[in-house]
């Protein structure tokens, strides 16, 4: 496999990317373009990934103690949330919208289905602070950290002193974020050249240039831009996506593109859910599309398939799934950290 070297700033050797230090932490493949998070800023190291892995498993981040990063991004879910069609926080309170996937970060520039938050280091202190979420504030959590019989001394072993804060605390939350990596798929390996597609596969590629890649740009799979791709007002969430935001009417009903890559593990699909299976949104795409002002122009006369294009579609599609990043042990929760009276 060959890697791809990534200069960001000057000087500095990052392979998406281990800043700095002795080593690259996450190998790109070479057809990845550039990320966009600036790595300057936020040096990774397997120590920070380690202890971000830790908090994210940890529900001392909730208010009650009840809810952790991982209670809405399961790593078994491609870090979704498969049980509900939208998510559910603490006290059992009901959310607004599905949980996105968690992967493939460091290429993406805005974070929730609005693009509400435009920096990764700065985004876990929305789920954290929001009521029907983790219903806590950052400060609640520096304090509990501090407390703790562990934490302080991981965080020593970071930065040379015990002091926690906030910064510190999404900071090294982000490092386990970026450490996601998802490029392991079929796709992936034919791209590598250890693989290749079937007939079915190849027809269903090519059904996806022609219709698809627009806004599902290869190779995440995902522009990662804000689209609205026709589906109908929900009266009972009235959720407007990105107009929220830019309180600018032409962002009516545009909500972020996400990236086609793990979709066996993802559903149900769309901002709120409402897809179950593959089928049902090819049938929104081939039949459903709810024409408006701010639909997208690539989907203003729908989108033509037979039910056998469907199907190569599909095909095709399944050969974005990498079951190794769903079962990669590096990924899941550091048992030993919550059942251990000592070490981390």
């Amino acid at each position: 496999m060959k890697i791809k070297t990534i200069l960001v700033g000057l000087g500095i050797l990052c392979t998406a990317v281990y800043c700095g230090v002795k080593k690259n932490v996450l190998q790109t493949p070479e057809y990845f373009p550039v990320p966009h998070y600036n790595f300057n800023n936020n040096p990774t190291s397997e120590a920070k990934i380690k202890l971000g892995n830790n908090l994210f498993y940890d529900p001392l981040l909730s208010a009650n103690n009840t809810i952790s990063c991982a209670s809405c991004h399961s790593p078994y879910a491609s870090f979704a949330h498969t049980d509900h069609d939208l998510s559910h926080g603490i006290y059992d309170s009901i959310g607004t919208r599905n949980a996105p996937p968690l992967f493939n970060l460091a290429w993406q520039d805005r974070f929730m289905w609005d693009g509400a938050i435009d920096n990764l280091d700065a985004q876990a202190l929305a789920p954290i602070s929001h009521a029907t979420e983790m219903g806590s504030s950052i400060n609640e959590v520096v304090a509990k950290l501090k407390a703790h019989p562990k934490y302080p001394g991981l965080f020593k072993g970071i930065y040379k002193d015990t002091l926690i804060t906030g910064e510190r605390v999404v900071k090294v939350l982000a490092q386990f974020q970026l450490s996601l990596l998802s490029s392991d798929s079929k796709y992936d390996r034919v791209q590598k050249g250890t693989a290749s597609f079937t007939t079915k596969e190849i027809s269903g590629y090519n059904i996806f240039t022609s219709n698809c890649a627009s806004c599902h740009a290869e190779p995440l799979f995902s522009t990662f831009r804000f689209a609205n791709n026709g589906l109908e007002l929900d009266p009972i969430l009235n959720d407007i996506g990105r107009q929220k935001i830019t309180l600018n009417s032409r962002d009516s009903l545009h909500f972020k593109i996400p990236s086609l890559r793990n979709l066996k593990y993802t559903f149900p699909y769309m901002h709120d859910g409402r897809f179950n299976t593959l089928r049902e949104v090819l049938k929104h795409y081939t039949q459903k599309i709810k024409n408006s002002p701010t639909l997208s122009p690539e989907l203003k006369n729908g989108i033509s398939l037979t039910k056998n294009q469907q199907t190569d579609l599909i095909a095709f599609l399944a050969t974005l799934n990498d079951r190794d990043f769903i079962i990669s042990q590096k990924h899941q929760i550091n048992k030993s950290f919550f059942t251990n009276t000592e070490g981390n």
